[in-house]
Order: C-alpha cells, then structure tokens, then sequence
C-alpha cells in the first residue's frame, strides 16, 4: 500500500479512526531533509503493508494540526493508535534507524 495524503479535511478518518496503527510524516516542500527521507518513507509504506499506514501531511497547509500535535522541527514523524499517539521520531535518519525505531514503536503498542 503507497503513504497517503491526510490533511485537515480528512485526518480523523484516516490516522485517529484507523483500525491498524498510522505513521504520519509531518514535512514541508521547502525542507530538505524531508525530500531525502522521502523516498525512504514510501518503500517502507511497501513493507510493513496491512500492519502500519503511512500518511503524509504537509504542515504549511495545515498549521492547525501542526500546533495541535506540537510539530516544532521537520521531518517529524508520529506514530498514531486508537486515536492518540504513541510515539515520535524526530529528524531524518537512514532506512535501517528508521525501520528499527518504527519496529521498536510497533512491539510496543
């Protein structure tokens, strides 16, 4: 399954009302270092299929989720179940430290 769009219009069905845990990737156009992991974020969208989401929501057109959920730094990435969230990772980092703390986050829901 590819990451998707979420934004304001549609964030509480598809992350808060999710019926498997969702990763949302808080990023900018402007912001480099969420281009690089970028590509990263969508081939692991591929391996953890039916286990984790991945959505995306750009934090420049949806400022209110951004302060609602404290975004101060991007890439920021928050880790959603049952509506609330669960864990954070902050900043860009390579596949293998991104897939270790997305699978540690996952052993402990």
């Amino acid at each position: 399954m590819a990451e998707i769009k979420v934004d304001s219009s549609n964030f509480e069905d598809k992350v808060l009302k999710s019926d498997i845990p969702v990763i949302v990737d808080f990023w900018a156009e402007w912001c480099g270092p969420c281009k690089m992991i970028d590509p990263i974020f969508e081939k692991l969208s591929e391996q953890y299929d039916g286990k984790l989401k991945f959505a995306k929501l750009n934090v420049d057109g949806n400022q209110d989720l951004a302060a609602k959920y404290f975004i101060q730094g991007i890439p920021c990435m928050i880790i959603f179940k049952g509506g609330e969230e669960k864990d954070r990772i902050v900043g860009a980092l390579p596949e293998d430290a991104l897939k270790e703390k997305i699978d540690s986050a996952l052993e402990n829901l």
